[in-house]
Protein backbone atom coordinates (compact mmCIF):
# COMPACT_ATOMS: atom_id res chain seq x y z
CA UNK A 1 0.00 0.00 0.00
CA UNK A 2 1.58 3.44 -0.61
CA UNK A 3 2.26 5.50 2.02
CA UNK A 4 0.64 8.80 2.18
CA UNK A 5 1.65 10.71 4.91
CA UNK A 6 0.89 14.04 3.47
CA UNK A 7 -1.86 15.12 4.92
CA UNK A 8 -4.18 18.21 6.10
CA UNK A 9 -7.21 20.85 11.90
CA UNK A 10 -8.14 22.24 11.24
CA UNK A 11 -10.23 21.67 11.67
CA UNK A 12 -9.51 22.65 10.41
CA UNK A 13 -8.20 25.39 9.19
CA UNK A 14 -4.76 24.08 9.95
CA UNK A 15 -1.40 24.23 7.68
CA UNK A 16 0.75 26.96 6.66
CA UNK A 17 1.55 28.24 2.90
CA UNK A 18 4.20 31.02 2.43
CA UNK A 19 3.56 34.43 3.24
CA UNK A 20 0.69 36.14 1.29
CA UNK A 21 -1.76 38.84 1.25
CA UNK A 22 -4.59 36.48 2.37
CA UNK A 23 -5.06 33.05 4.21
CA UNK A 24 -4.65 30.11 3.05
CA UNK A 25 -7.28 28.79 0.26
CA UNK A 26 -7.71 25.20 -1.03
CA UNK A 27 -8.03 22.30 0.85
CA UNK A 28 -6.50 20.09 3.91
CA UNK A 29 -5.24 16.98 3.19
CA UNK A 30 -5.54 14.52 6.62
CA UNK A 31 -4.40 10.94 7.49
CA UNK A 32 -6.60 9.43 10.11
CA UNK A 33 -4.57 6.30 11.71
CA UNK A 34 -5.40 4.45 14.36
CA UNK A 35 -2.57 3.14 16.21
CA UNK A 36 -2.66 -0.77 17.17
CA UNK A 37 -2.95 -1.34 21.09
CA UNK A 38 0.58 -1.76 22.61
CA UNK A 39 2.60 -0.37 19.27
CA UNK A 40 2.40 3.50 19.78
CA UNK A 41 6.04 3.45 20.46
CA UNK A 42 7.16 1.74 17.65
CA UNK A 43 4.24 4.16 15.49
CA UNK A 44 5.97 7.25 16.83
CA UNK A 45 9.37 6.14 16.37
CA UNK A 46 8.68 5.91 12.54
CA UNK A 47 6.76 9.19 12.70
CA UNK A 48 10.16 10.84 14.08
CA UNK A 49 12.02 9.56 11.24
CA UNK A 50 9.55 10.76 8.28
CA UNK A 51 9.66 13.93 9.60
CA UNK A 52 13.58 14.26 10.58
CA UNK A 53 13.58 12.52 6.63
CA UNK A 54 11.42 15.11 4.77
CA UNK A 55 12.79 18.00 7.20
CA UNK A 56 16.73 17.29 5.92
CA UNK A 57 15.42 16.23 1.96
CA UNK A 58 12.99 18.97 0.83
CA UNK A 59 10.01 16.70 1.15
CA UNK A 60 6.64 17.28 2.41
CA UNK A 61 5.31 19.06 5.52
CA UNK A 62 2.16 18.15 8.01
CA UNK A 63 1.49 18.83 11.77
CA UNK A 64 0.67 15.90 13.99
CA UNK A 65 -2.27 15.84 16.49
CA UNK A 66 -3.78 13.18 18.83
CA UNK A 67 -6.74 12.94 20.31
CA UNK A 68 -6.97 13.85 23.86
CA UNK A 69 -10.89 13.57 24.28
CA UNK A 70 -11.96 11.65 21.53
CA UNK A 71 -11.06 7.63 20.39
CA UNK A 72 -7.83 6.43 21.54
CA UNK A 73 -4.40 6.12 20.10
CA UNK A 74 -5.77 8.14 17.13
CA UNK A 75 -3.26 10.00 15.10
CA UNK A 76 -3.89 13.12 12.59
CA UNK A 77 -1.22 14.44 9.86
CA UNK A 78 -2.64 17.11 8.56
CA UNK A 79 -1.35 19.35 5.36
CA UNK A 80 -2.08 22.76 3.72
CA UNK A 81 -3.13 21.97 -0.18
CA UNK A 82 -3.77 24.98 -3.16
CA UNK A 83 -5.42 22.37 -5.40
CA UNK A 84 -5.58 18.67 -6.38
CA UNK A 85 -2.40 18.95 -8.25
CA UNK A 86 -0.98 20.06 -5.34
CA UNK A 87 -1.87 16.57 -3.62
CA UNK A 88 0.05 14.78 -6.27
CA UNK A 89 2.88 17.00 -5.82
CA UNK A 90 3.46 16.50 -1.85
CA UNK A 91 2.95 12.72 -2.33
CA UNK A 92 5.74 12.58 -4.90
CA UNK A 93 8.33 14.97 -2.88
CA UNK A 94 7.41 12.98 0.56
CA UNK A 95 8.23 9.63 -1.67
CA UNK A 96 11.30 11.26 -3.24
CA UNK A 97 12.51 12.18 0.17
CA UNK A 98 12.36 8.68 1.29
CA UNK A 99 14.31 7.16 -1.96
CA UNK A 100 16.44 9.63 -1.46
CA UNK A 101 17.90 9.25 2.45
CA UNK A 102 16.90 5.35 2.43
CA UNK A 103 17.13 4.04 -1.19
CA UNK A 104 14.25 1.96 -2.79
CA UNK A 105 14.44 -0.92 -0.37
CA UNK A 106 15.10 0.96 2.62
CA UNK A 107 12.01 2.92 1.48
CA UNK A 108 9.94 0.21 0.68
CA UNK A 109 10.59 -1.31 4.53
CA UNK A 110 10.07 1.80 6.37
CA UNK A 111 6.37 1.84 4.80
CA UNK A 112 5.46 -1.39 5.65
CA UNK A 113 6.96 -1.38 8.85
CA UNK A 114 4.56 1.84 9.48
CA UNK A 115 1.74 -0.04 8.18
CA UNK A 116 2.24 -3.09 10.72
CA UNK A 117 1.36 -0.49 13.33
CA UNK A 118 -2.06 0.76 12.72
CA UNK A 119 -4.86 -0.90 12.69
CA UNK A 120 -6.78 1.29 10.14
CA UNK A 121 -5.57 4.60 8.32
CA UNK A 122 -8.32 6.91 6.39
CA UNK A 123 -7.24 9.42 3.92
CA UNK A 124 -10.08 13.11 3.98
CA UNK A 125 -9.89 15.66 1.80
CA UNK A 126 -11.48 18.80 2.90
CA UNK A 127 -12.52 22.22 1.40
CA UNK A 128 -11.46 25.38 3.82
CA UNK A 129 -14.99 27.05 4.23
CA UNK A 130 -13.83 30.79 5.14
CA UNK A 131 -16.95 31.70 4.01
CA UNK A 132 -18.33 30.18 7.22
CA UNK A 133 -15.10 31.00 9.39
CA UNK A 134 -15.38 33.31 12.27
CA UNK A 135 -12.67 36.09 13.10
CA UNK A 136 -10.26 34.21 10.28
CA UNK A 137 -7.19 36.30 10.37
CA UNK A 138 -6.83 39.29 7.41
CA UNK A 139 -3.34 38.22 6.44
CA UNK A 140 -0.90 34.65 6.31
CA UNK A 141 1.21 35.97 8.65
CA UNK A 142 -1.53 36.35 11.25
CA UNK A 143 -2.60 32.98 10.41
CA UNK A 144 0.82 31.05 10.89
CA UNK A 145 1.30 32.59 14.42
CA UNK A 146 -2.39 31.70 15.30
CA UNK A 147 -1.42 28.20 14.16
CA UNK A 148 2.27 28.35 15.65
CA UNK A 149 1.23 29.40 19.21
CA UNK A 150 -1.70 26.43 19.03
CA UNK A 151 -1.33 23.44 21.75
CA UNK A 152 -4.71 21.97 21.23
CA UNK A 153 -7.74 22.46 19.16
CA UNK A 154 -11.12 21.59 19.46
CA UNK A 155 -13.07 20.62 17.18
CA UNK A 156 -16.79 19.47 16.60
CA UNK A 157 -17.57 17.21 14.10
CA UNK A 158 -21.16 17.52 12.47
CA UNK A 159 -23.02 16.21 9.96
CA UNK A 160 -25.70 17.84 8.18
CA UNK A 161 -29.20 16.15 7.40
CA UNK A 162 -29.46 15.19 3.70
CA UNK A 163 -30.91 18.24 1.69
CA UNK A 164 -30.57 20.97 4.66
CA UNK A 165 -26.86 21.57 3.43
CA UNK A 166 -27.60 25.16 2.62
CA UNK A 167 -29.92 25.92 5.64
CA UNK A 168 -26.82 25.13 7.81
CA UNK A 169 -24.46 27.41 5.65
CA UNK A 170 -26.89 29.91 6.48
CA UNK A 171 -27.15 29.13 10.02
CA UNK A 172 -23.77 29.61 10.39
CA UNK A 173 -23.42 32.65 8.76
CA UNK A 174 -25.91 34.51 10.86
CA UNK A 175 -23.96 33.51 14.00
CA UNK A 176 -20.69 34.40 12.94
CA UNK A 177 -20.92 38.20 13.89
CA UNK A 178 -22.01 36.81 16.90
CA UNK A 179 -19.08 34.78 17.58
CA UNK A 180 -16.64 37.54 16.75
CA UNK A 181 -18.29 40.12 19.17
CA UNK A 182 -18.20 37.79 21.90
CA UNK A 183 -15.34 35.45 21.39
CA UNK A 184 -13.27 38.12 20.15
CA UNK A 185 -9.66 36.26 19.93
CA UNK A 186 -10.57 33.27 19.70
CA UNK A 187 -11.47 32.36 15.25
CA UNK A 188 -13.50 29.80 14.44
CA UNK A 189 -12.11 27.60 11.49
CA UNK A 190 -14.73 25.55 9.39
CA UNK A 191 -13.59 23.34 6.63
CA UNK A 192 -15.60 20.49 4.29
CA UNK A 193 -15.65 17.39 3.80
CA UNK A 194 -14.80 16.69 -0.41
CA UNK A 195 -13.23 13.36 -0.45
CA UNK A 196 -12.90 10.05 2.00
CA UNK A 197 -16.48 11.00 4.16
CA UNK A 198 -20.13 12.53 3.34
CA UNK A 199 -19.99 15.71 1.44
CA UNK A 200 -22.16 17.12 4.37
CA UNK A 201 -19.38 16.65 7.14
CA UNK A 202 -18.40 20.04 8.40
CA UNK A 203 -15.46 20.62 10.88
CA UNK A 204 -15.46 23.57 13.09
CA UNK A 205 -12.64 24.37 15.13
CA UNK A 206 -10.97 26.58 17.47
CA UNK A 207 -6.85 26.20 18.02
CA UNK A 208 -5.79 27.03 21.62
CA UNK A 209 -3.03 28.05 23.32
CA UNK A 210 -4.22 25.88 26.65
CA UNK A 211 -6.52 23.91 27.85
CA UNK A 212 -7.24 27.12 30.21
CA UNK A 213 -8.77 29.01 27.23
CA UNK A 214 -11.60 26.49 26.79
CA UNK A 215 -12.70 28.36 29.98
CA UNK A 216 -12.86 31.72 28.06
CA UNK A 217 -14.65 30.70 25.13
CA UNK A 218 -18.48 31.14 25.90
CA UNK A 219 -20.32 28.67 24.87
CA UNK A 220 -23.26 29.15 22.21
CA UNK A 221 -25.78 29.97 24.62
CA UNK A 222 -23.89 33.07 25.99
CA UNK A 223 -23.20 33.75 22.62
CA UNK A 224 -26.42 34.04 21.11
CA UNK A 225 -27.89 35.04 23.74
CA UNK A 226 -32.13 35.23 23.28
CA UNK A 227 -31.78 34.01 19.60
CA UNK A 228 -30.38 30.80 20.79
CA UNK A 229 -33.48 28.71 21.40
CA UNK A 230 -34.11 29.44 17.16
CA UNK A 231 -30.74 28.73 16.64
CA UNK A 232 -31.40 25.53 18.48
CA UNK A 233 -34.98 24.54 16.54
CA UNK A 234 -32.70 25.36 13.09
CA UNK A 235 -29.97 22.79 14.04
CA UNK A 236 -32.52 20.23 14.72
CA UNK A 237 -33.65 20.32 11.54
CA UNK A 238 -30.10 20.65 9.92
CA UNK A 239 -27.97 18.23 11.41
CA UNK A 240 -27.97 14.88 12.47
CA UNK A 241 -25.23 14.46 14.79
CA UNK A 242 -22.35 16.42 16.67
CA UNK A 243 -19.52 15.21 17.70
CA UNK A 244 -16.56 17.05 20.08
CA UNK A 245 -12.87 16.50 20.09
CA UNK A 246 -10.21 18.44 22.15
CA UNK A 247 -7.00 17.21 20.45
CA UNK A 248 -3.10 17.93 21.27
CA UNK A 249 -0.48 18.57 18.60
CA UNK A 250 2.56 16.15 18.64
CA UNK A 251 5.67 18.59 17.18
CA UNK A 252 7.76 15.57 17.88
CA UNK A 253 5.70 13.57 14.62
CA UNK A 254 5.20 16.98 12.95
CA UNK A 255 7.25 18.32 10.11
CA UNK A 256 5.86 21.98 10.62
CA UNK A 257 6.02 24.22 7.58
CA UNK A 258 9.12 26.86 8.81
CA UNK A 259 6.55 29.83 8.60
CA UNK A 260 4.72 27.57 11.71
CA UNK A 261 7.63 26.42 13.13
CA UNK A 262 9.34 30.34 13.29
CA UNK A 263 6.52 31.06 15.27
CA UNK A 264 8.08 29.07 18.20
CA UNK A 265 10.98 26.66 17.25
CA UNK A 266 11.82 25.01 20.49
CA UNK A 267 8.13 23.75 20.48
CA UNK A 268 7.89 22.65 17.03
CA UNK A 269 11.20 21.97 16.41
CA UNK A 270 12.48 19.50 19.87
CA UNK A 271 15.80 18.02 20.20
CA UNK A 272 16.29 14.90 19.66
CA UNK A 273 15.83 12.19 22.93
CA UNK A 274 19.76 11.69 23.67
CA UNK A 275 20.65 8.10 23.69
CA UNK A 276 20.88 6.04 27.31
CA UNK A 277 24.29 6.18 28.49
CA UNK A 278 25.88 2.46 28.45
CA UNK A 279 26.27 1.28 31.91
CA UNK A 280 29.37 1.01 32.61
CA UNK A 281 31.96 -2.40 33.25
CA UNK A 282 30.47 -4.95 35.70
CA UNK A 283 27.37 -2.44 37.08
CA UNK A 284 24.02 -4.31 37.32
Amino acid sequence: MAHRLISGLVLSGLLAVPVAAQPPEGYLDIQVAKVKMGKRAEFDAINKRFAEINRKNNGDRWLAYENWYGGGNTVYFVSSRPNYAGVAEALKAFQGALTKALGPAGASKILNDWDTTVDSEEMQLRRRRWDLSAGAPANAESYNRIVGQARFLRIAVVRVRPGRLLQFEAQLKQTRAAQERVNEGFPVFVSQSVAGQPAGVFYITTLLKSLEDLDKVKPIQEVLGPDYASYQAASAENTAATDILICRFLPELSNAPEEIAAVDRKFWRPAPTPPAAPKALGAK
